[in-house]
């Protein structure tokens, strides 16, 4: 194909094989090797068009420069008896020699047609198969020389036979051809033929031998398969990586190379079984230890849980429909046909959507749901276990414990405890590959020096708030010398420096650090050029280059695939924060600076709890913090830099300022959102005060263990920290222990949607053995008949036209914006429907929504209308409630009271009722706003209308319970994660009235989940006052208490 097709070729080949065969194959011809972003790229075309040379262009990507395009289209220009093409703007003679090579190494690319009708596109990318069988002859002629070096003899002999042959024919054919006379006379003829009988007899029974003894050889091979087989799987696992984040790039050849060097390393056995069992042990941990050290954190269960299921696949050990719903859940856009919830005040919705699909769906689970009816308090029981996916803590109701094995009893887990999730994920793994596989090895620089060689690059993946450059200049002092290593923060400017500094570092030996390649991206395909010359130049031994670059999908691929990556993350915990800024901000000399040493000491320490809670308070998502700020050293040097200029010119502390400039001004420069800089001024409230100077061992949590010790002096707050928890309960951050359960859930959905994203996008089968597209096309017929027909717009704009009020300009504006989504949803689902059955061509958008619904998620083009974190079957029955609502202010007139999350826009609802009252009134709109009364009664027993304002219904407390006898905030149930507040009467009233006493909590509304929102679409609706009940405002402000309209189940 490559070298007989009439376009030139471009290969799709993300492990370089092709790449690598062109070179081989083209080598002695002349090859010319370019990137389309070489500064001289034009020039060697031109030279390699006119002198017939062949080009190989590699790391094209998904688009190729107009300049090319007379090439690939062989847009030739007759001159007499010669061709021209032209290239740019110069007419290039052009030899019928030259051939042209494009290569990417880009695992999936889209090409436009433009492109793709100009190239023959050749699928490099290795198949499973054809790994296996490169990894068997790896593992073979390293186990097996003996083996090898036979088949090797045999293909040549094989080869050698076959020419021979060939020969004998066409010798033939010359003389039979060329014969005069009678054949029967031409001795010459006749001798020749006997000769290459008896030769083609002996060719042929060599032949023979030659099949028998390779059946031989390959059945002596097969015995080495497992092995090639758990390598090709192993690898793979590595190459999707590349989905979750763009810096996860592997190159087979480093892969190959550590597959040897498991070989070379894993402990020898005289017996074959024993030997290809520490093979596969060797090899899959070092695999697990060389990925994981370039990955964050919150990848590394990924990558042992996707090791563990595969190998367990490869073994027919899991089962593919119970592993899909594990991953996906259950889905349901009817529940019509649904067995009743058995117990609704601890089975949510969702959790019974998933129990019903669970015995749907997997065989196994055929009579869940009627255990759960049978014997509900059982359930409960293991629901409300600490630990339900420990079998010895809690183990499963009736014949279900010894019915179900380890993965079937996470589906229940997953099912009904979706916060245990990662638990029980880490429990699968450690039991199936062993402990090690959920213990990731701490980064160790002095190992990833061992492991590197001069050829590649060393690459640090950052992450906020880490530097590494001190502990690699640490390295370098015991390596090379502190001398050696020399260190350029890439900026503008900085290109020759850092090209100058590569080519001595290269002749003499020195190590060089380019920190922050994502500032510098444009430079960096020379710098690929750079790092691909040093095969051939040979650097000194002990000549390194380490990269420095916070994630990006520009990075280029073949320096990600050649180096040798590693990812650096901020300590965790309160304890590993306090303990790091202790020892590296504070040192005995600027702890002595300050004159007021005993505030000093105490303020210190308040100042840098303050720090590791504002730093850990992220994990907590956003019940911590609604954007994660990089707050980082510089923040709190500068703070205490003021601190300490503070108390030495003051007598009496002044807090006021000190608190506004630490949280307004230093740590607030970087806090873009409101209710986050209440935060901030919560704790500030509670850290600076007389009290944590007065009073001993001035407490920092509701816990005991955190004080400001009564003591001062540097060694002794060192020596206490060392007493605090490794592991920090919620409380000390002043966060209840459901905020644990929340990030959970949070954490957990992530990494099944990480795992989900792994999985192959089209063809197999999903849940229940059915193939997804089938399994799609009956999920687009459930939606196509329960989505109703488009709102008659220009009746309702008729029919309403007597009463021109703000709430019916809000109306016309909502049924605008629904019968925009029905109408995409009605033409999109209907024509995915086509593209599955082969009517119509499938587009980019339309894969976009047959992934989606494979997915149980909501394809994005849909949400355009509203945002929304739900699954699709709850999302599907949420828009036919706001449908409803919609139909019945049409048909019905005002509602009495108004379900808010119903609109898609939701503020404007809220600006109408303002602008109402205004209208009323006859007052300026800004002179109003909210006052807001709990209602005490449910909807069926509210009254009519108020006169002024509304009742809204349905909003979700958040971070807080509610006390409905005293209309109050309080301290939630265990598990209570969210509370339906009873309707709220929003009521405008002038604005200057309005006060916000003490034992008001100003609690902001959220339009869902999401509580940033997105640039076009805040999420952020008003502050609504609630009773603050037993703690003041602060207490409620650290717990994260908000009100949502929607939620993600």
């Amino acid at each position: 194909v490559e070298t007989g097709a009439r376009r030139w070729p471009l290969l799709i080949d993300p492990q370089g094989q092709g790449n690598k065969w062109i070179k081989n194959t083209e080598k002695p011809n002349g090859l010319v090797t370019v990137t389309l972003n070489m500064s001289d790229m034009v020039r060697k075309m031109e030279n390699a068009i006119q002198f017939g040379d062949p080009v190989l262009i590699q790391d094209v990507g998904e688009e190729i420069d107009p300049i090319l395009e007379p090439v690939l289209s062989k847009s030739f220009i007759k001159k007499g008896n010669s061709l021209c093409i032209k290239l740019g703007d110069k007419e290039v003679d052009y030899s019928p020699d030259f051939r042209l090579y494009l290569t990417s190494k880009l695992s999936n690319p889209h090409y436009t047609p433009e492109v793709s009708t100009k190239v023959t596109i050749v699928n490099f990318v290795v198949k499973e198969q054809g790994l296996e069988d490169q990894l068997l002859n790896v593992v073979v002629e390293k186990e097996r020389f003996d083996l090898h070096e036979q088949s090797v003899t045999l293909v040549r002999k094989v080869a050698e036979g076959k020419r021979t042959i060939l020969e004998l024919e066409d010798t033939l054919l010359d003389l039979l051809s060329n014969a005069d006379g009678s054949l029967l006379d031409n001795i010459e003829l006749i001798n020749t033929l006997n000769n290459s009988k008896i030769t083609s007899d002996e060719v042929t029974e060599s032949l023979k031998i030659a099949e028998s003894t390779g059946v031989e050889i390959a059945e002596a091979s097969a015995l080495y398969r497992p092995v090639s087989i758990r390598a090709a799987i192993l690898y793979f696992v590595l190459y999707d990586l590349a989905t979750i984040d763009p810096m996860y790039q592997f190159s087979l050849d480093a892969y190959k190379d550590l597959f040897l060097l498991s070989i070379e390393k894993a402990p020898k056995s005289e017996v074959l079984e024993e030997r290809i069992e520490h093979l596969n042990s060797y090899h899959t941990f070092a695999v697990y230890k060389y990925t994981s050290r370039g990955l964050f954190e919150a990848h590394k269960l990924l990558l042992s849980l996707q090791m563990c299921v595969r190998i367990l696949q490869s073994d027919n050990q899991v089962d593919i429909n119970e592993w899909q719903f594990f991953l996906r859940g259950g889905m349901v856009l009817d529940r019509s046909d649904q067995p009743p919830n058995p117990a609704p005040d601890w089975i949510s919705e969702l959790a019974w959507d998933n129990v019903v699909e669970l015995e749907q769906q997997v065989p196994h689970f055929i009579g869940i749901t009627k255990s759960f009816e049978d014997n509900p308090d059982q359930w409960e029981d293991w629901y409300r276990n600490a630990e339900p996916e420990n079998p010895r803590a809690a183990a499963l109701p009736g014949e279900w414990e010894p019915k179900c094995n380890e993965l079937q009893r996470m589906l229940l887990v997953r099912s009904l405890r979706m916060d245990r999730v990662e638990k029980a994920a880490t429990t699968y793994v450690a039991n199936s590959l062993g402990r090690k596989y959920v213990e990731p090895p701490v980064l160790d620089l002095n190992e990833c020096y061992g492991d590197s060689t001069p050829f590649a690059p060393l690459i640090f993946v950052l992450s906020p708030g880490v530097d590494p450059t001190a502990n690699l200049a640490q390295l370098a002092a015991q390596k090379v010398g502190a001398d050696r290593l020399h260190s350029v923060a890439l900026g503008q400017g900085q290109a020759p420096v850092a090209t100058k500094l590569i080519a001595e570092a290269c002749v003499e030996g020195n190590w060089v650090f380019l920190a922050n390649c994502h500032l510098m991206l444009s430079w960096l395909p020379e710098l690929q050029k750079i790092i691909e010359r040093f095969e051939d130049e040979q650097p000194h031994e002990n000549f390194r280059l380490w990269l420095s670059s916070n994630p990006t999908p520009h990075f280029p691929l073949a320096i990600l695939q050649r180096g040798l990556k590693m990812t650096t993350e901020p300590p965790k915990g309160l304890r590993a924060n306090l303990s790091r800024l202790y020892q590296t901000c504070v040192t005995q000399a600027s702890f002595d600076e300050c004159r007021s040493q005993k505030k000093y000491g105490k303020l210190l320490f308040a100042l840098t709890y303050f720090h590791a809670v504002m730093l850990e308070r992220r994990k907590f998502r956003t019940l911590g913090i609604n954007i994660p700020y990089d707050f980082n050293d510089t923040d709190y040097s500068v703070s205490d830099d003021v601190l300490k200029a503070y108390l030495d010119a003051y007598v009496e502390t002044p807090w006021d300022a000190l608190k506004y400039l630490i949280s307004e001004a230093n740590y607030g420069g970087r806090v873009t959102d409101e209710i986050d800089r209440r935060v901030l001024a919560g704790y500030l409230n509670q850290f600076f005060c007389e009290d944590a100077l007065n009073v001993p061992q001035y407490p920092l949590s509701s816990l005991e263990e955190y004080y400001i010790p009564t003591e001062s002096g540097l060694d002794v707050y060192r020596d206490y920290i060392q007493t605090l928890p490794q592991q920090d309960k919620p409380e000390a951050f002043g966060q209840h222990p459901n905020a644990d359960i929340s990030y959970m859930i949070t954490d957990s959905t992530i990494t099944l949607e990480s795992c989900l994203a792994l999985q192959p996008k089209t063809g197999g089968t999903g849940a229940g053995g059915v193939k997804i597209e089938d399994t799609v096309l009956g999920i687009i017929d459930d939606m196509l008949s329960q989505t109703p027909q488009p709102f008659n717009h220009e009746k309702l704009m008729k029919d309403k036209a007597d009463d021109p009020s703000p709430l019916h300009v809000t109306l016309f504006q909502e049924v605008e914006r629904y019968n925009i989504l029905l109408n995409n949803m009605l033409s999109t689902l209907n024509m995915l429907k086509k593209g599955i059955k082969g009517l119509v061509v499938m587009s980019s958008d339309l894969d976009a929504i047959f992934e989606s619904l494979a997915n149980n998620k909501v394809p994005a083009i849909y949400l355009k209308a509203y945002p929304s974190l739900r699954p699709l079957g709850s999302w599907t029955r949420d828009l036919l409630m706001r449908l409803e609502q919609i139909e019945g202010w049409i048909e019905n007139g005002y509602p009495r009271v108004y379900w808010l999350a119903g609109f898609t826009y939701p503020s404007c609802f809220l600006t109408a009722v303002l602008q109402t009252t205004a209208r009323k009134n006859a007052i300026p709109i800004d002179t109003l706003s909210f006052e807001y009364s709990i209602m005490d009664a449910p909807e069926e027993k509210i009254g009519p209308q108020p006169k002024e304002g509304v009742y809204i219904k349905d909003m979700y407390l958040e971070g807080a319970g509610w006390n409905f006898d005293d209309q109050c905030l309080c301290e939630p149930n265990p598990m209570e994660l969210i509370v339906n507040m009873p309707i709220v009467h929003f009521k405008p009233s002038d604005a200057k009235k309005k006060r916000n006493p003490a034992e008001i909590y100003q609690c902001p509304l959220y339009m869902y989940p999401v509580r940033t929102g997105s640039r076009e679409r805040p999420s952020f609706m008003v502050f609504v006052d609630l009773k603050a009940g037993d703690g003041d405002s602060d207490f409620w402000v650290k717990r994260g208490t908000a009100l949502l309209l929607a939620l993600a189940t």
